[in-house]
């Protein structure tokens, strides 16, 4: 398709050609009158003389044949481990054993929906997705933490509307919901979460010191700065300070209505939902807490982690 500045359009193909084969004009004083080249004059009558009018329209790019496009069972596998893992490349990759880059034109040509554009339960499209170009990352692990609470509702025994679908008898109101506070590491992606009943600043405090052991363990000895969003807990608590304080830290908060600035941790909070809490149908909320650690420990050693080409534990020690 010609775009919106093009020199011919069909119509002016059709110009440029008739006074050539009609009048018998050279085609290259056709061309400089028309502003194009003489190659590309040619071309248009030659197709032309060669096949009439049809020879003017635009033709596809796309090649007669592909002897090196992957095998379709091949694609075909690549599709199913994306509808199963719901999944980026680099673990589809890993199971499939097809190239990374790869995967990626497999599923752009089956036009399949970014992952965050996606339920991510059942991978159908539900929304569009904010992308920011200002992207940044400190230079060793413990300059930067960030730090944030997921909210889930709680899930009844027995199951609820995930499992059942939804009804007067799965409601699962009344039963609260679990706080899920999170710690991320900005430089490794080492990240540290608990399960709670609430998100109080004495909460967030006790999860921010015991993070901070985490990552001492596992090669991350201090922590300079913990950046967190303008919540109440974090803003306007002393006990949230004095954790800061006591870690040698220094607290930073994200600009007003802008989560984008923390969007190592809500990112990780997306993943954490579609890899963990929305993964499987559970049939209790006990089922889920006990599922978190075994997670957590996949991600921070074994998972790949797109932005960084590796698992966070080998960023924070890169010779294990």
């Amino acid at each position: 398709m010609s775009h919106n500045n093009a020199r011919l359009t069909l119509h002016g193909r059709a110009l440029l050609v008739d006074p050539v084969i009609n009048e018998h004009r050279p085609v290259a004083h056709v061309a400089k009158e028309l502003g194009i080249s003489r190659q590309c004059a040619h071309r248009w009558v030659t197709r032309f003389r060669a096949e009439g009018l049809p020879g003017l329209r635009d033709r596809s790019s796309r090649p007669h044949t592909s002897p090196s496009r992957t095998h379709r069972a091949q694609e075909m596998r690549v599709l199913e481990a994306r509808q199963r893992l719901r999944a980026g490349p680099l673990r589809i990759a890993a199971v499939t054993g097809t190239p990374a880059r790869t995967v990626s034109r497999i599923l752009s040509r089956h036009d399949v929906a970014p992952l965050a554009w996606c339920d991510p339960l059942t991978g159908q499209l539900i929304r569009a997705s904010r992308v920011t170009g200002n992207r940044y990352e400190r230079d060793h692990p413990g300059e930067l933490v960030h730090i944030d609470v997921k909210k889930l509702g709680r899930i009844p025994d027995g199951g609820g509307w995930r499992a059942h679908g939804r009804s007067e008898e799965v409601r699962g109101r009344g039963i609260g919901f679990d706080y899920i506070h999170a710690v991320i590491d900005d430089h490794s992606r080492l990240a540290y979460a608990e399960i709670h009943a609430d998100e109080k600043a004495s909460t967030c405090a006790a999860v921010l010191l015991r993070a901070a052991e985490f990552f001492q363990a596992q090669g991350i000895p201090a922590i300079e700065r913990v950046l967190s969003d303008n919540a109440l807990a974090y803003r306007r608590s002393s006990v949230f300070r004095a954790a800061v304080v006591e870690l040698g830290a220094v607290q930073r908060f994200i600009r007003p209505r802008c989560p984008w600035t923390n969007g190592k941790i809500e990112r990780f909070n997306r993943t954490l939902a579609a890899e963990w809490a929305y993964s499987q149908v559970f049939t209790s909320n006990a089922q889920r807490a006990a599922a978190l650690a075994p997670w957590l420990l996949y991600y921070n050693t074994d998972r790949i982690h797109t932005g960084i080409g590796m698992a966070p534990a080998h960023r924070v020690s890169p010779t294990s």
